[in-house]
């Protein structure tokens, strides 16, 4: 492992410039559309701390494109009752309304998940694994049903209006140590242990329970109507005149797991996941960043996320969680 003074790590550096180069051209008409570089967040709940950074990657800051990347960080509720969530989503690429999906969606989740934050403190701390994964499946279709319908609204088809969706739930109270993990789509869940790294993001593989429609296994008509066959899951012929269908969605993916104190979990989306899983010096860089006695304040976990690999240039958001 190399880290130098620009701050990567691997055998070269990488072609773009480690700083910001051009601004995303801006509409005088939509200022308010405009998406900043690089966002930053942290607190204490509980038994942990929290630090969450979204960044904009080194390709679009060469081109002068926007963040894909949207973070939302929010607490619900009072004291020992409360749940802080943290939510980031993934624009679709080359799409131009993608900062404006992965906002919307993170924005449509935060709401849904602040409006049921009570049931999902109870199920939390009754350990209820079976409910939290129906409630939040449901909670995280309605947001992504949401997303669809925006796109028609703009006239625009579904996968132009599209996002990939991460969050994370941390309860207050000091007694309950649960931290859940939910989402759609690519990127990363990993927690650092007694000084190793491993990869918890749950596979696709692990889905099970009740469907819900565009995720998982098929359920027993779709949306339309159509019933599906016994054996194979194929609807009966559409009508010419039915819409297209659309294409097949990321499944559900839930995790419910106890910390330990001491662990660090890192949540990510794919621009930072990558280069954990592709180049082995990040994550040896952050274990010795990230093992020291206190949590790292908020510029040096900007300056641990934002520690650039060769070939990776896309936007990085990062959530981390310091067990006491």
């Amino acid at each position: 492992m190399r880290v130098t003074g620009p701050g990567y790590v691997g055998s070269g550096p990488p072609t773009y410039d480690p700083e910001p180069t051009a601004l995303p051209a801006a509409d005088p008409d939509s200022l308010d559309e405009l998406v900043p570089d690089t966002v930053l967040d942290g607190a204490r709940q509980g038994t942990c701390t929290l630090r969450a950074v979204s960044m904009r990657g080194d390709s679009a800051r060469y081109r002068g494109e926007p963040r894909r990347d949207a973070l939302l960080t929010a607490r619900f509720g009072a004291g020992e009752q409360s749940l802080v969530l943290v939510a980031m989503a993934t624009g679709a690429r080359a799409t131009p309304r993608a900062p404006h999906a992965a906002a919307e969606l993170c924005r449509w989740i935060g709401r849904a998940v602040g409006r049921s934050h009570a049931r999902l403190v109870e199920d939390i701390r009754a350990g209820r694994r079976g409910d939290l994964k129906s409630g939040l499946h449901r909670l995280t279709d309605r947001s992504l049903g949401r997303l669809r319908g925006a796109a028609v609204e703009q006239g625009l088809r579904p996968e132009e209006y599209a996002a990939t969706l991460r969050c994370l739930l941390l309860p207050a109270d000091p007694a309950c140590r649960v931290r859940v993990f939910f989402g759609v789509g690519a990127g990363g869940l990993f927690r650092l242990r007694d000084g190793a790294w491993h990869d918890i993001e749950p596979p696709v593989t692990d889905v099970t329970g009740e469907p819900v429609v565009g995720f998982g296994s098929p359920p027993a008509e779709t949306p339309e109507g159509d019933r599906l066959t016994m054996d194979l899951g194929i609807p009966t012929p559409p009508s010419p005149y039915d819409p297209r269908p659309e294409p097949p969605r990321e499944p559900f993916r839930f995790r419910a797991s106890v910390a330990r104190p001491g662990d660090v979990l890192l949540m990510c989306t794919a621009g930072l996941a990558e280069p954990l899983r592709g180049e082995p010096g990040l994550p040896a860089h952050l274990t010795a960043r990230w093992s020291r006695p206190q949590p790292p304040g908020l510029a040096a976990f900007l300056a641990d996320t934002q520690v650039r690999v060769k070939g990776y240039a896309d936007d990085r958001t990062a959530a981390a969680v310091w067990e006491a």
